[in-house]
C-alpha cells in the first residue's frame, strides 16, 4: 500500500502531466479552418494590395497550410469590414488589414468598433504624409508653408483625401500644430481620393496637397509638381531621398500612415502567437520586402504586444487632436 507522501507525490506528478499537456495544446494552435483576410476597402487599393500579398506569401511558404481568402468589405472607412470581425470573437480565423481608421473612427463616432473589440495583431507598413505644390508655386520649402500660416492659417487652402480626421489630416495638421500655427483656423479640402487631391492641385484649385507618396510621385516625376516636405521620422529612400523632413525643419512631427493586422477580441495566447511566428517570418522574406520596396511602403514590422502599445499611445494622442478641432463625439 502507497504512503500518505507517496500518493501526494503521485498526484502532484499527474497533475503536472496534465497541465504539461494542456500547455503544449495551447502552445500548439493553428488553422485548422481556411483563413479570411477581411479587408475594408475595394480592391486595387493599398491596403487591398497588401493583403493579398500576405495571403500569397503567408501560402506559398507554407506558414499557412489552410486555404486563405480575401474578402473585400468596403464601406464607412474600414468600418464595415471591423464589425465583420468583430463578430467572430475568439475566432483566430479572422483577420482583417486595417489603419489608423480604427481608432479615429471610433473617436469621431462613424464606428461602434474600437480597439476594445478587437484583438491587435501586427504593424505591417507605412506611408507618411508629403506636401506637394505645383512646380511653378511660389512656395519652395516647408518653412515656407509653416511661416505663412502662422501668419493667417486661412491663406492657403490644404487638399486632404478622404475626410476630415482620418490619417492624412491629421499628420498635416499634427505638423502644423508643432509648428505654431492655430489649426482650428487652417482652410482643409476633402476630396475622395489622394488622386483627386493632385487633380485639385494640378488644376489650380487649391494651393497645396498632403497626400501619401504612392499619389504625388507620378505627377512630381513628369515635373508637373514638387514634394516640398515629408512627415517622415527620417528621410526615406528612392525617389524621396532628396525630400527633407518636418524635423529637419526644426518641427517635432511624424506621423505614420499604417497598415496593420487585427482579429476578433478575445483571441487566445497561443493564437496570438501563432500568428506573431507566422507574420514575423513573413515579414523578412525577399517577397516582401519587394512588395514594400515596389510601393514606397516601409517596413515597420511590429508583434501583437506592440501594436497593443500603439494603439493606446496613439488613440489618446490622436483623440486629443480631435477634441481641439471639434470632430470628437
Amino acid at each position: 500500500m502507497l504512503t500518505r507522501n507517496a500518493r501526494v507525490i503521485i498526484s502532484i506528478i499527474a497533475v503536472a502531466a496534465i497541465t504539461a499537456a494542456t500547455g503544449t495544446r495551447a502552445q500548439s494552435w493553428k488553422p485548422d479552418k481556411p483563413v479570411e483576410i477581411i479587408i475594408g476597402t475595394s480592391a486595387g487599393g493599398p491596403q487591398d494590395r497588401m493583403g493579398r500579398a500576405i495571403q500569397r506569401i503567408l501560402q506559398d511558404r507554407k506558414l499557412v497550410v489552410t486555404p486563405m481568402n480575401v474578402i473585400n468589405k468596403a464601406g464607412g472607412g474600414g468600418a464595415v469590414a471591423l464589425s465583420y470581425v468583430s463578430q467572430h470573437v475568439g475566432d483566430g480565423h479572422y483577420i482583417a488589414v486595417n489603419a489608423i481608421s480604427t481608432l479615429t473612427n471610433h473617436i469621431t463616432g462613424k464606428s461602434t468598433v474600437g480597439p476594445a473589440d478587437l484583438t491587435p495583431l501586427a504593424m505591417m507598413g507605412a506611408e507618411y504624409v508629403g506636401i506637394t505644390v505645383r512646380a511653378e508655386s511660389p512656395l519652395k520649402t516647408g518653412k515656407d508653408v509653416l511661416d505663412q500660416l502662422r501668419k493667417d492659417p486661412g491663406s492657403l487652402s490644404v487638399a486632404v483625401g478622404t475626410a476630415l480626421g482620418n490619417a492624412t489630416h491629421l499628420s498635416f495638421v499634427l505638423a502644423m500644430k508643432a509648428g505654431g500655427v492655430d489649426i482650428k483656423k487652417l482652410k482643409t479640402v476633402v476630396f475622395g481620393s489622394g488622386g483627386d487631391s493632385m487633380t485639385a492641385l494640378l488644376g489650380g484649385h487649391v494651393d497645396i496637397a498632403a497626400s501619401a507618396p504612392s499619389a504625388m510621385l507620378p505627377q512630381v516625376q513628369a515635373g508637373k509638381l514638387r514634394i516640398i516636405v515629408m512627415g517622415a521620422p527620417a528621410r526615406l529612400g528612392g525617389d524621396l531621398a532628396k525630400i527633407p523632413t518636418w524635423k529637419e525643419l526644426g518641427v517635432n512631427s511624424a506621423f505614420e500612415l499604417w497598415r496593420g493586422l487585427a482579429g476578433p477580441k478575445g483571441m487566445s495566447r497561443a493564437q496570438i502567437q501563432f500568428w506573431d511566428g507566422a507574420l514575423g517570418t513573413l515579414v523578412k522574406t525577399d517577397e516582401w520586402k519587394k512588395e514594400l520596396a515596389d510601393n514606397e511602403v516601409e517596413n515597420i514590422y511590429k508583434n501583437s504586444a506592440d501594436t497593443g502599445k500603439q494603439w493606446k499611445a496613439e488613440y489618446d494622442e490622436v483623440k486629443a487632436v480631435l477634441i481641439e478641432l471639434g470632430l470628437a463625439k
